[in-house]
């Protein structure tokens, strides 16, 4: 097609290449965003591998030591290692997008190493290095999703969008994982987890060079991020975190796989299981719970993720963070009573499904509560400093069933008392805070409002403001040669009254005693 100039005919331009559509334009969120949910989804699967390997298999007093020493290994990078090197991480530029490559690009690793080792001792070492790495890369997503956006609504935005990520990719690569696991064994689900942890890697590699902090906290900051507020959500949500190592634990030797032995209550069975034996026939089967048990128990905490990630908006649009975070603790309390009178895998079950949404909903509270109360805090900085220590105590969490064993039913009770202790002593300590003497005000740098005592109350006029108050009638200026006009006594037209005029007060009328003796009259 062509236009008509005034030189004639001339063709078009050359059309431009359609720009993609704004919903799939690759924004640093969005790119971040396919890393998050590809490294749940190879967490789900590495789950499903360890459920079906030796890890669960073998004989809980054997497997326990081994546990405990790598758990203890578990908490030195949480420990040690954070603090140390988390502030240089962070005023490193892309500093906290190495950690991402690392801990992706290890997993894939470690996956590799797992496929050769399912069912061998060597399974326990690579299994905690799997989890120091998944926990280095939570770290690490905590200090770059506020760069990422734009404003504090946008993260808690983005925060709820990449929590319901993580639960619905995690719950896919699970139930994928199982489908594997059933039909080719527990190795199929390593090998494929390694493959999403290397498209997970080199997505990886598209995320932006950021520097987290570029100086250290200064002294307003460090002042609100210990205020009261924060630090009883803090207690509350570490000790939340804690409950979440212990269940995992406690459920993963409780629910650790078996099979079924052959009935022998129907008259003349006994006979037969008697020749059975005799012919070295296993027929007594594995007391422990058959492997689906556990599959229940992991879907469980895969709906209570996905659910607390999907109503902690709605809740927190409607609620105050600090009755959220009560809230959960309540509810964790609660079902853990059903749980222990219960006993059984409903009751495992349920309680499962309330701990990861407590944890889910908890956490999406904790951080609009941050936000709230620490507007002048690196959140970057900040989020990843609270996640490190919410890391270690999931770890000591974790330590308590593996060192001390004990039946579920008492673990469900030993969950029970730690959230209703945590409850009680939040409602205290908020009480408390609430009690107390707000600290003094810093004044700001700048012109400070003279005239005003310690009570707010005016005592002087500020030089620097001119007529703050103008008069009721505003004056009008008479013509030349016209004489004032007559009106009643106490007016501006009155000879009684005489306009003032000062650049400290305005204006306003002064009388005279004859003025007022005559109105008077």
């Amino acid at each position: 097609m062509a236009r008509v100039t005034n030189t004639g005919w001339r063709p078009l331009e050359k059309p431009t290449r359609a720009k993609p559509p704004v919903s799939i334009a690759a924004t640093p969120f969005t790119r971040f965003a396919r890393v998050h949910t590809l490294s749940s989804v190879g967490d789900g699967l590495v789950t499903i591998a360890l459920a079906g390997s030796i890890f669960l298999a073998v004989d809980p007093r054997a497997a326990r030591e081994k546990v405990a020493l790598y758990l203890f290994l578990t908490i030195a990078p949480f420990a040690v290692v954070t603090p140390l090197i988390g502030p240089a991480v962070d005023r490193a530029r892309g500093g906290r997008r190495t950690m991402v490559l690392a801990s992706t690009f290890g997993r894939a690793v470690v996956a590799f190493l797992m496929v050769g080792h399912i069912h061998s001792l060597l399974l326990f070492p690579e299994a905690f290095v799997m989890l120091v790495l998944q926990k280095t890369y939570v770290i690490a997503n905590r200090a770059l999703v506020p760069k990422l956006v734009d404003s504090e609504r946008q993260l808690v935005e983005a925060n709820s969008k990449l929590a319901l990520l993580s639960a619905a990719g995690s719950m896919g690569g699970a139930a994928f994982g199982a489908f594997l696991a059933l039909i080719g064994g527990p190795g199929w689900s390593a090998a494929l987890a390694c493959m999403v942890f290397v498209v997970a890697g080199v997505a990886s590699l598209q995320l932006p060079m950021l520097t987290v902090a570029d100086h250290p906290a200064g002294v307003q900051e460090q002042r609100e991020l210990r205020g009261s507020g924060i630090f009883l959500a803090s207690s509350a949500m570490a000790v939340l975190r804690g409950i979440v190592g212990f269940m995992t634990f406690l459920l993963a030797f409780e629910f650790r796989g078996g099979k079924e032995g052959v009935d022998v209550k129907p008259l003349g069975a006994a006979v037969g299981a008697s020749t059975a034996i005799v012919r070295r026939i296993d027929i007594i089967g594995d007391p422990r719970s058959p492997a689906w048990h556990f599959g229940a128990v992991v879907l469980g905490a895969g709906v209570g993720a996905l659910v607390g990630a999907r109503i902690a908006p709605a809740l927190r649009r409607r609620v105050a963070e600090e009755r959220i975070v009560l809230g959960v603790l309540i509810a964790v309390a609660l079902v853990g009573l059903v749980a222990t009178w219960n006993g059984d895998l409903l009751g495992a079950f349920l309680l499962s499904l309330t701990v990861a949404l407590a944890a889910g909903a908890g956490k999406l509270a904790f951080d609009s509560l941050v936000q709230r109360d620490a507007p002048d805090a690196n959140y970057g900085r900040s989020f990843a400093r609270f996640e490190a220590r919410f890391q270690l105590t999931w770890v000591i969490g974790a330590f308590i069933p593996v060192v001390l064993p004990f039946r579920a039913r008492y673990g469900y009770a030993l969950v029970t008392l730690a959230a209703a202790g945590a409850a009680v002593s939040y409602i205290v300590g908020v009480r408390t805070a609430g009690r107390a003497p707000a600290p003094a005000a810093v004044p700001s740098p700048g012109r400070t409002e003279p005239g005003v005592d310690a009570t707010g109350v005016l005592t002087r006029p500020d030089p620097t403001l001119i007529a703050p108050w103008p008069p009721e009638d505003p004056l009008r200026p008479a013509a030349p040669g016209t004489p004032p006009a007559a009106g009643p006594s106490g007016e501006w037209g009155s000879i009684s009254s005489t306009p003032v005029v000062s650049a400290g007060e305005g204006v306003h009328v002064e009388r005279t005693r004859r003025a007022d003796a005559e109105r008077d009259a």
